[in-house]
């Protein structure tokens, strides 16, 4: 079994990293080589702008090469809730921004022709007790009513035409969910925008960030320094760097995954015959789906813990025993890759982005961040560029997490939180 991400190491490097030395002036610096900064870079490169993209590791390194590999529609909230305190003019928008965020990613894939088999599944949100699907139900009206016309509310007693399993009780299927390859994706992405004219720097961690006069910024990293027009923060939950303001907003959780071998095509085809992406209703639920050659990637919390070798390993034997719990004609399967990453969590489940003391910034994802990381690296661009009324998530309101100054020391107890929430109700 393989410590590493199955996406990372099935897909070949990226080769068109800068090897110029980082001096000089740029119009942008871009800080941060996962989605959202590779899709700014592509954007701002063909609108004419030099750029320097600046990565600590590698292109899509982290979270954008970590996840579970998904790329869904819909929002980390129920729909009701959300309006309850923001309205449903706004929930509605913020959940179409998604939609969008999908649209976005098939698009690029197709213009780029970027080769990571991005397939429109379709998602289930499955019930993991009883009384999870009276509650799906009573979601799905007003789901129907306003933003999801063609979502699908599959019964309990036709669930086993979705999942080979009898821990579901129902579920339902939202028609514009994907999926795709993200190592691949990642990679085509970087190509694309270095064809573009970026400037990508791998193991380019920056160290320091100050403002001049005016609106120019110097920028600090460990390969040299560079005074940039303007800076984007796209550093997803990341832990280096003179950050303080976001990280204070900003929760590390990690998240963890397993692939399995491939599976025969009759076995593929026993627990997953739609082969949708699929999600639970667990406050510490699961999240799987099948590759092309038919590996089941299985993830979920796990542990409130961050991710390392070690603690990897821990949440996959988790992740391991809960798989075969759901599916247990996969007893005797391997599991050919164990990983895990952090997710950039806020407070309200929502992403942000925006601008602050000249610079900008679109992070916050909380595990939705495939399609909106993409979209909001070419909304940013367009914002940078002068367009302020293109960013969906302006105006959010964003205080910082109490008691949160560094590592999140509070993770168990959230974690002891949540587990008592998923046995309670």
């Amino acid at each position: 079994m393989k410590l590493e991400p199955y996406w990372l190491d099935s897909a070949p490097r990226f080769s068109s990293a800068s090897s110029v030395p980082i001096e000089g002036k740029v119009d942008v610096a871009i800080v941060g080589g996962g989605f959202t900064g590779l899709s700014a870079a592509r954007t701002l490169a063909k609108a004419g702008a030099s750029v320097a993209v600046l990565e600590s590791g590698r292109v899509v390194g982290e979270a954008s090469g970590r996840n579970g590999g998904h790329c869904n529609n819909g929002l980390a909230h129920d729909l009701g809730s959300l309006a309850a305190s923001i309205g449903i003019e706004r929930a509605s928008a913020l959940y179409r921004a998604f939609d969008a965020g999908v649209d976005t990613v098939e698009a690029l894939v197709a213009s780029e022709g970027i080769d990571c088999d991005f397939i429109r599944t379709g998602k289930i949100k499955l019930a993991a007790k009883p009384a999870h699907f009276a509650k799906l139900q009573k979601s799905a009206e007003l789901l129907q009513a306003t933003v999801e016309p063609d979502l699908a509310v599959v019964k309990p007693d036709e669930i086993r035409n979705e999942i080979g399993s009898n821990g579901f009780h129902g579920g339902l299927v939202f028609p514009r969910g994907a999926h795709m390859h993200m190592g691949r994706f990642g990679v085509g992405l970087a190509e694309a925008a270095a064809r573009a004219g970026a400037a990508i720097h791998e193991n380019a961690a920056v160290t320091g960030l100050e403002r001049l006069a005016g609106q120019a910024h110097r920028v600090v990293t460990m390969r040299g320094t560079l005074e940039a027009g303007q800076v984007l923060l796209a550093t997803g939950a990341s832990r280096q760097g003179p950050f303080s303001w976001l990280r204070r907003r900003i929760v590390p959780v990690g998240s963890f995954i397993i692939a399995t071998e491939p599976l025969s095509a009759e076995l593929a085809a026993s627990i997953m015959p739609t082969r949708r992406t699929a999600t639970t209703t667990m406050n510490i639920g699961n999240y799987f789906r099948l590759t092309p050659d038919n590996r089941l990637i299985f993830g979920g919390r796990a542990r409130f813990a961050l991710s390392s070798p070690t603690s990897d390993a821990k949440s996959g034997a988790i992740l391991k025993a809960r798989m075969l719990e759901l599916f247990p004609q996969l007893s005797g399967t391997g599991i050919d890759y164990c990983w895990g990453g952090l997710v950039d969590m806020t407070a309200d489940r929502l992403p942000r982005a925006g601008e602050r003391d000249g610079v900008f910034y679109a992070l916050g994802y909380s595990g939705h961040g495939t399609q909106m990381s993409v979209h909001m690296g070419q909304i940013m661009a367009r914002v940078m560029g002068g367009d302020a009324a293109a960013n969906p998530l302006a105006g959010l309101d964003w205080p910082v997490v109490p008691g949160h100054f560094g590592p999140p020391w509070f993770l168990p107890f959230v974690g002891m939180y949540y587990r008592y929430q998923d046995w309670r109700h």
